[in-house]
């Protein structure tokens, strides 16, 4: 991704682009061509080759088999193998794509997703006008397979992080990990990483007639049994080769890895692709032990079920008491003329040029507990508004060129008060703006939650003056 890559914007193709190859499992050749799409649009797959037939939208609940990748199907049309474009339009920040092909496979060209992210580059990622709506996951979520020993968790995370950890009891392979901490390392880190699998697999796919496409260069094979010469031949005569060996590491007349542990990070590309299929871009730690194709799939259901559940919490901030503050108490004195006891914000946790997040932890030393119900407690209603307030001068005098301002309100409208604020509460405020900064009129939409309770909103016009 460009350093200027903005993340919180929705991003589409510059313009068309195509490649061709080979399906994994049918044998068939697949041309592949990915078009621009609009904002919301989203990812959805086109078979050009069968006419009057429906987009087929990249959605956990179109998937009908994952026996050898991730397939998806509407009206009994199909698309396999899935997983690894779609990984690289989530690895290079794409939103919105049209993929069309003219056959029901993606291509494997070499296994991985580096030539899908190659001719990305190509023509290069556009910024849309409309922002990105970004879930972030607010309490841990489980899924766990007893029988196939699989077990995956997201944890609530400031950005898109995942971890896998792979163990077959393979004395090739071992136990390993891969770890992604930001999509930005996508292309460096996981792209390039082969699909693998083991020589029984293989042996009992070509029994079946499958693996049509397979060739030695697109795929990872571990060898994990003595091969007798017959076999070899076998195998020799399905990928089109005068012979195949079997190299000292036990891999199948391989290329040297492109890294040590290329298997564990393949399974955390196969996780990216497959878990754009919950159709909601999310900010979550992603931590899977022994993923497949199958648990993924699951999973991104659960994650998807418990956003359509709680999508009205989705702009919910997430606070981490235990991370430095962006504004300490001592910087927003710099920036604002309030002082105590009317300075209402304690730190700054949060800070874009369009939106900011502060802190007030409120107790019952504030002195207007002793007036405001003496007995029962309840912070008022126009401190939770000023606090806001407060909160979006620093946001707005922020974007401001170099001086010191003051921020006035000029109105306040749609103000609404849902949950009681009390002492011990922290209040976690956040402001966005609604539309840019012009002649120093500000407008904003304000929030004040208490975990993830909604308490007060509103929406706040103000005007930004240069001190003298």
């Amino acid at each position: 991704m460009d350093k200027n890559f903005n993340p919180d914007r929705q991003h589409t193709l510059n313009e068309m682009i195509s490649i061709s190859g080979t399906g994994l499992h049918t044998g068939i050749n697949v041309d592949m061509t990915l078009k621009p799409a609009n904002p919301g649009f989203g990812f959805q797959f086109q078979r050009v080759d069968l006419v009057g037939t429906a987009p087929i939208k990249a959605d956990c609940d179109l998937v009908t088999d994952t026996s050898r990748g991730t397939t998806l199907e509407l009206n009994d049309v199909k698309v396999s193998t899935v997983e690894h474009i779609l990984a690289a339009l989530v690895g290079m920040g794409v939103d919105n794509c049209l993929i069309e092909v003219n056959g029901p496979e993606i291509p494997i060209i070499d296994g991985s997703s580096r030539p899908f992210i190659d001719i990305i580059e190509k023509v290069g990622v556009l910024e849309q006008e409309a922002t990105k709506v970004w879930y972030s996951i607010d309490t841990n979520i489980s899924f766990y397979d007893e029988k196939k020993r699989v077990e995956m968790t997201a944890l609530p995370a400031t950005n898109y992080e995942i971890t896998t950890l792979i163990d077959f009891n393979s004395p090739v392979l071992g136990t390993q990990h891969a770890s992604l901490k930001t999509i930005r390392d996508f292309k460096a880190e996981i792209a390039p990483c082969r699909t693998f699998c083991f020589l029984h697999e293989l042996e009992m796919l070509l029994d079946n007639n499958l693996v049509k496409g397979g060739d030695i260069n697109n795929a990872i094979v571990v060898v994990d049994k003595p091969v007798t010469e017959e076999e070899m031949s076998r195998l020799a005569k399905a990928f089109g080769r005068s012979k195949v060996e079997i190299k000292t590491e036990g891999y199948l007349n391989n290329l040297e890895l492109h890294f040590p542990n290329e298997p564990a990070r393949h399974k955390l590309l196969d996780v990216v692709g497959d878990l754009a299929l919950i159709g909601y871009p999310i900010k979550a730690h992603i931590i899977a032990n022994r993923p497949g194709h199958s648990s993924n799939v699951d999973f991104a259901k659960i994650i998807k079920q418990y956003i359509k559940k709680n999508k009205h919490t989705k702009d919910i901030p997430v606070y981490n008491p235990s991370q430095p503050s962006i504004y300490s108490l001592q910087q927003i004195e710099k920036t604002l003329p309030h002082r105590f006891p009317f300075l209402l914000v304690d730190k700054i946790v949060e800070l874009t040029d369009k939106m900011i997040v502060g802190i007030k932890n409120v107790t019952f030393n504030e002195n207007f507990f002793q007036g405001h119900f003496p007995g029962n407690p309840v912070m008022p209603g126009v401190l939770q508004i000023e606090a806001l307030a407060q909160t979006g001068g620093i946001l707005c005098i922020n974007a401001m060129p170099e001086g010191s301002y003051d921020t006035y309100f000029l109105k306040i409208d749609n103000c609404k008060f849902k949950q009681k604020v009390v002492p011990g509460d922290t209040m976690i405020l956040k402001m966005e703006l609604i539309e840019p900064i012009r002649r120093g009129i500000c407008v904003m939409r304000g929030s004040v939650f208490v975990g993830n309770k909604l308490c007060t909103e509103g929406e706040f016009t103000a005007q930004l003056v240069k001190r003298p």
